[in-house]
């Protein structure tokens, strides 16, 4: 699995990560790379503080090193995890160009092994599809893609129709990826995180310390009223379907995604291109397994 995020200016990213460190240790997954989809400076930093506190220091990180988003957090916890928190990456510049990450990955891995799951923008994957032959493969990056990925699931979209974050704000890249996708899409529409509330239970628990995913949500729940429930979830669904599946919490409604200039998203039924996910459990259900798989602690060495 290749894990591409925004890792701020939201929080959900934290417990998103946390999730995937919890399904790898579980030996549910082989996390292949961690990428960045914004380039605000110490992004990559803040990406290896995570994977270094689940003792996974070596997972390779990438940050797009051409035109990107540079949004960050208010809450500034970003800041608080450099400064409190170990890790060996100091600065972007000592990572991969993300594309050149992902091609470099994809074409180690066997033959439609690989799922990607976005939980912010689509930047990376519009250039990756983008992309021509280099030293890494022949092949270009939709043929990469297509013969490497099995499916890629993103939080991502508003249904029926509106606009969302992650595709509104770099609405170029949105436009093409989901038109020029060559496998498999999974959506995990705003509407189904938007009522699943987690991080209490973790910032509540004694037992947990020194954690940067605890830090995190201890920061920033209190500084925001519509989160004195817990915040809501949106990240973490897409990598809890990426690895798990959809069923049993959720059914998919098959067509296709349509992104307009300004970043508006439609629904058309036409087609099986897309799928987005239409919810079949309370989302209660979903929110008490989510909030005990970010408690998880790190492996012993």
């Amino acid at each position: 699995m290749i894990f591409d995020s925004d890792m701020g200016p939201d929080y959900d990213d934290v417990g998103a990560i946390a999730l995937l460190h919890a399904f790898a240790d579980s030996g549910d997954i082989r996390i292949l790379g961690t990428m960045a989809s914004t380039n605000y400076e110490g992004v990559a930093c803040v990406i290896n503080v995570f994977n270094t506190y689940f003792n996974k220091p070596e997972i390779p990180i990438g940050v797009p090193k051409g035109k990107a988003l540079t949004l960050k957090d208010w809450q500034h916890w970003t800041d608080t995890l450099v400064a409190a928190y170990p890790h060996e990456v100091k600065s972007n510049d000592e990572v991969m160009d993300a594309v050149d990450l992902y091609r470099k990955i994809l074409s180690e891995q066997r033959d439609r092994s690989v799922t990607i799951v976005t939980t912010g923008f689509l930047t990376n994957l519009s250039n990756l599809l983008q992309s021509k032959s280099d030293e890494y493969s022949s092949l270009d990056g939709r043929q990469l893609i297509a013969k490497k990925v099995k499916k890629l699931v993103c939080m991502a979209g508003r249904f029926p129709s509106g606009k969302e974050f992650n595709v509104e704000r770099d609405a170029m890249a949105s436009q093409y990826v989901f038109s020029n996708w060559p496998t498999p899409v999974i959506l995990s529409g705003f509407e189904i995180g938007q009522k699943i509330k987690t991080g209490l239970p973790l910032i509540r628990d004694n037992e947990i310390r020194n954690s940067p995913v605890k830090t995190v949500f201890s920061i920033c729940i209190p500084k925001a009223p519509e989160d004195s429930a817990g915040r809501m979830s949106w990240d973490e669904t897409a990598v809890l379907v990426a690895v798990k599946g959809y069923k049993p919490f959720y059914s998919l409604e098959y067509g296709q995604m349509e992104v307009a200039a300004d970043g508006s998203d439609t629904w058309s039924s036409k087609g099986r291109r897309h799928a987005h996910l239409v919810e079949d459990a309370s989302p209660q259900v979903v929110q008490e397994y989510l909030n005990k798989l970010m408690r998880h602690q790190p492996l012993k060495k």
